[in-house]
């Protein structure tokens, strides 16, 4: 049987793209750029958020 799950809502702040490399503009002795890699603050690298808890009173 089929499963359906809900998509995760995407990051805002980095549109699903969480993880960038930069180069620093300096080279290997063989040529190679040197890169860094940058997470997205907001969702830690995972590209997906988790949606708001909401809590719910029930009752008076």
């Amino acid at each position: 049987m089929p499963q359906h799950t809900l998509p995760r809502p995407i990051c805002s702040h980095c549109d699903g793209f969480p993880t960038v490399a930069i180069t620093t503009g300096q080279t290997t002795p063989d040529g190679h750029r040197h890169t860094i890699t940058a997470d997205c603050p907001a969702c830690h690298g995972t590209g997906h958020t988790t949606p708001t808890r909401t809590d719910t009173r029930v009752g008076v």
